[in-house]
């Protein structure tokens, strides 16, 4: 019976878990939310499972079965591989954690399944050391040392009792004081066909365990427990324990395999008869090749079920990392547009109009003589204002002078204002604090400079405005005696008293002297003019406020593009319905010739 995929499911396949692996290697979950360490680990963990397992699995599926020997530290693991093989392979050792480096056991017949990077190629390959023909027990300090030199090495050791069609593998403790050893033991056991968990009778109810437990009911995967160091007289009771914990977990067609506590041999073997019945079982499964072929496509199937919810936990994932930054994004907009208010506000509201700008507006016009003859006509008082004005341009600069000067000062304190807002709640998050590094410049180290730079840039535009309308014959005439620069500043003065029009029930005095400032202006242009003139100032001048204070926001914002190259969460779902409603394996896994597989002699 041939059981590889058809070329046509094989492509269809292929393409599916190749766009589920690229997809899953673009997501990095750049910003640190609460659950973005969990997401980092979820997503190496599917790409690897699809790596070390699905992937060699499916163009594998008479490869020999990968029964995982899993457990807690001190279960007893080695001492069990041991008494299966029926010598020493490994020697445990009394520092804590014995297993630190996986060794797989196979039949010389069958390396060449495990001596390339098919499954597991993260790990690089290490060869036991033969003796006439048999793999020496290595000493759990070596181990220990190729361990410590090469974290990510699987030691190969061929022996002629393992059975054709299964391969044993040691692993790492689970509830290691090592991380890497944790993480290491939870990727082998993602790779396996088979579990075989090892436990003892006073530790079988521990949390870790049951947590990878509830990961195989999940998988469906072939799961038999091993109760070990079990006192003689209460194996019946606490076999029956185990059990009803195991059906609580769907697992209660886990067989479990009871060893009693015995003394060990001088050579660390535990009698031959306590591991007999696994054993019979063990080599039953690999006696029956169609057999294996159901367990692999069972296992195959239940990975790849799971490997959807995970991907739909990615998905839930990077919707969190999403909902993050919009909140980090709303924070920096909603302080730069309280700044934005306020700034114009104070351009509006006769701020402005007070201090050095005041004294030097009223230094220019003489306000105190000409608020005395605001009730003559409007001819004779721009006839008074333009003898003032007359040969006095430099009057006209230090007002400009004042206004940048006031003006600049609003912003650069509006400014402050908001990255101070913006830092303060950034940092209340976890997400924005990871982007935000302790000595985090939050305003540019010249946005002083700049501010200057934008002020007059606008009042440029104000006397090329002013420049604009007294284009006419009769404006220029007018505009002679005032100057350009004095109008402009006329027009300046009107523009941050005013809320609205500037008819004279509108106008905010500050002083009396806006009064004067728009006077003059209407007798050279005309109410209407003047009206549009100061609404066209204004909207320049917010819209360059508006460009330095989102320029400033950026300083913050831009620090969000890290989710630019994200895949979205639709991309993901999208595969995790696929994956999970798609046909199943035992459809999918039939009608082949697997080159790559080898006959049950060896040859």
């Amino acid at each position: 019976m041939d059981d590889s995929l058809p070329d046509a499911d094989a492509t269809q396949l292929a393409d599916l878990l190749g766009n589920v692996r690229a997809t899953l290697n673009r997501h990095t979950f750049p910003l640190a939310s609460s659950g973005a360490a969990d997401a980092r680990r979820e997503t190496r963990a599917a790409a690897e499972q699809l790596d070390d397992y699905i992937l060699p699995r499916i163009k594998s599926l008479d490869a020999p079965l990968l029964a995982v020997v899993g457990g807690s530290t001190g279960a007893g693991k080695s001492t069990l591989v041991n008494a299966l093989v029926g010598h020493p392979v490994t020697r445990s050792g009394a520092i804590r954690p014995t297993t630190r480096q996986p060794i797989l056991l196979h039949h010389p017949a069958e390396g060449h399944w495990f001596a390339d990077d098919r499954v597991l190629p993260s790990l690089t390959r290490q060869r036991a050391v033969v003796v006439d023909g048999e793999a020496e027990a290595v000493p759990a300090s070596l181990v220990a040392s190729a361990s410590e030199g090469s974290a990510a090495a699987l030691l190969l050791k061929p022996d002629a009792t393992i059975p054709m069609g299964l391969a044993l593998l040691d692993a790492p403790d689970i509830d290691s004081i090592a991380d890497e050893n944790r993480r290491l033991a939870s990727q082998l056991l993602a790779a396996a066909d088979l579990w075989l968990f090892v436990t003892t009778a006073n530790r079988y109810a521990d949390a870790v365990p049951w947590h990878l437990l509830r990961e195989a009911a999940q998988r469906d995967i072939l799961l038999a427990v091993v109760l070990d160091r079990v006192p003689h007289g209460v194996e019946e009771e606490v076999r029956a324990d185990l059990h009803t914990l195991l059906a609580n977990e769907q697992l209660g067609h886990a067989p479990i395999f009871v060893i009693p506590e015995e003394r060990l041999d001088p050579l660390g073997m535990l009698p031959a008869e306590s591991v007999d019945p696994l054993l019979r079982w063990l080599r039953a499964i690999s006696a029956d090749a169609e057999g294996r072929r159901e367990i692999a496509r069972r296992t195959l199937e239940g990975a790849l079920r799971a490997l959807g919810h995970k991907v739909e936990g990615i998905a839930d994932a990077v919707d969190d990392q999403a909902e993050a930054a919009a909140r980090l994004q709303e924070a920096a907009r909603a302080s730069y547009a309280s700044a934005l208010e306020a700034v114009l506000e104070s351009t509006k509201d006769g701020t402005l109009l007070r201090g050095e700008v005041l004294a030097r507006w009223q230094d220019f016009v003489g306000t105190g003589e000409f608020m005395r003859g605001l009730e003559s006509t409007v001819g004779r008082i721009r006839d008074r204002i333009g003898g003032f004005l007359t040969g006095k341009p430099p009057r006209a600069v230090t007002v400009e002078s004042a206004i940048e000067s006031g003006l600049q000062t609003v912003i650069v304190e509006e400014a402050a204002k908001a990255a101070d807002r913006t830092e303060r709640q950034w940092r209340a998050e976890p997400a924005g604090r990871g982007l935000l590094e302790p000595d985090t410049q939050t305003m540019s180290p010249d946005f002083t400079d700049t501010v200057a730079r934008e002020i007059r840039a606008w009042q440029k535009d104000l006397l090329d405005l002013v420049r604009s309308e007294g284009a006419d014959k009769r404006f220029a005439a007018r505009m002679l005696s005032f100057g350009v620069n004095g109008v402009a500043v006329a027009l300046m003065i009107v523009v941050f008293a005013s809320t609205a029009g500037l008819t004279g029930g509108e106008v905010l005095i500050a002083g009396g002297s806006a009064v004067v400032g728009q006077k003059l202006l209407e007798a050279i242009f005309g109410e209407e003019a003047v009206r549009r003139l100061a609404r066209t100032a204004r909207t320049q001048l917010q819209q360059r406020c508006e460009k330095l204070l989102a320029a400033e926001r950026e300083r913050f914002t831009d620090r969000l593009r890290v989710l630019a190259e994200e895949p979205s969460p639709e991309d993901l779902r999208a595969l995790a319905i696929t994956l999970t409603q798609r046909r199943s394996v035992a459809e999918d896994l039939k009608n082949d010739d697997n080159d790559d597989a080898v006959p049950e002699d060896g040859q």
